[in-house]
């Protein structure tokens, strides 16, 4: 999707068509979640800091995320991507691979059905896709990005080297800046300079992800669309508009952010079993601190009371606190699992189940807002 977040606003109101529209946290301490076009002429980008986007366009409208409303038209328009293949391998809430090797027989060649895809999205939604149709996975997400907005790139399988050839190393899926420093000090610019950078060179020098990304620069992918992946982690983390000092406040905080957790989690019928916390100091230096129970648990004081633990081995209350963030990993998606669980589980965990259940639904009719344990009514710090 096309600068996703802004063009849903925009969508919502269009008076704001045409202006720098800017989403993310709050304007001290926040980050960019994602900038419209005309805010991106600017210089602005996702995952900067909102006061430096503030400086580059004093003008932009800056908005908070609602990413209920995002998740309503994500799920729109990945119903509609399935209409054309079931292989459907989401990478984000705006982004996916789709396999339609398959489906070229009910609905055309590869590019017809892109094309068709676009117009469905657009007619229904009233927002854009930029499309790359290509014989691999990676050759397929460069050619998605290469006439943004609202683009459609083919590479045929005969033109994939000369495709990739020109493009700069910076266009690299899955090499970070780290990478592509390593690949710079070998004087490495362009796909064409990695393809012809001798393998055993690249393997002493970058190890076995060197070996890797010579082969996805001469064009070898041979990944598989992998429909519906379970998620590997939920979390949730939010950065202070003020550093947080003292004890006594991080716990209030982490009890929200293990609400918050536990609540996505029912949402998404799942259990975890291994619980972290994160911790950004603010001097931007970060640790983690993780523990993994004999169960599985979606029950948000459980989750609160192994995070107290947690903390308790960090220099929290010592050390002010820009950012602090909750994830469970190990997740146990087996609804047989849960069912099993639940039968064994005593009765004072059976009427914690009943009660998640009630504020799950009072919080889906009401928002978070209104929801929430008594000990977190009051002023807020946080920004995001």
């Amino acid at each position: 999707m096309d600068a996703f977040y802004p063009s849903v606003e925009i969508l919502d109101r269009p008076e704001l068509a045409g202006k720098p529209v800017i989403v993310g946290g709050g304007l001290e301490r926040g980050v960019v979640s994602s900038a419209s076009y005309e805010a991106r002429k600017f210089g602005v980008h996702s995952a900067q800091p909102t006061a430096q986007a503030r400086r580059l366009c004093p003008d932009g409208i800056f908005l908070p995320p609602r990413m209920k409303r995002y998740q309503e038209v994500s799920r729109n328009i990945f119903s509609i991507f399935r209409r054309f293949t079931p292989i459907v391998e989401p990478l984000s809430i705006d982004e996916a691979f789709l396999d339609v090797a398959g489906s070229t027989r009910l609905f055309g060649q590869p590019e017809r059905i892109a094309r068709a895809i676009k117009e469905e999205v657009l007619r229904e939604t009233g927002l854009t896709v930029s499309a790359g149709v290509a014989p691999s996975k990676f050759v397929a997400k460069i050619a998605s990005d290469m006439e943004k907005p609202d683009g459609l790139t083919v590479v045929l399988p005969d033109r994939v080297t000369a495709f990739l050839d020109p493009l700069s190393i910076a266009r690299m899926w899955g090499a970070g800046k780290a990478g592509q420093r390593a690949l710079h000090r070998l004087n490495i610019r362009t796909f064409r300079d990695l393809r012809q950078f001798p393998v055993i060179l690249l393997e002493q020098k970058l190890g076995k992800s060197g070996v890797k990304m010579h082969q996805l620069a001469s064009g070898i992918d041979e990944r598989d669309v992998i429909p519906d992946r379970d998620p590997k982690s939920i979390g949730h983390e939010r950065t202070f508009s003020q550093d947080i000092l003292e004890h006594g406040e991080a716990k209030k905080a982490i009890l929200s952010l293990a609400t918050t957790v536990a609540h996505r989690m029912r949402c998404e019928r799942v259990r975890g079993k291994t619980i972290t916390l994160k911790v950004k100091y603010s001097d931007f230096s970060q640790i983690t601190r993780s523990t993994t129970l004999s169960s599985f648990t979606d029950d948000g004081l459980k989750i609160y009371g192994e995070l107290l633990a947690l903390l308790n081995s960090t220099e929290v209350g010592r050390r002010p606190v820009r950012l602090l963030g909750v994830s469970l990993s190990q997740l146990d998606l087996s609804e047989s699992q849960q069912q099993l669980l639940l039968f064994h589980e005593s009765g004072v965990l059976e009427k914690r189940q009943r009660l998640n259940a009630a504020l799950d639904s009072l919080q889906e009719k009401h928002g978070e807002k209104y929801v929430k344990p008594g000990t977190l009514i009051g002023p807020h710090k946080t920004s995001r």
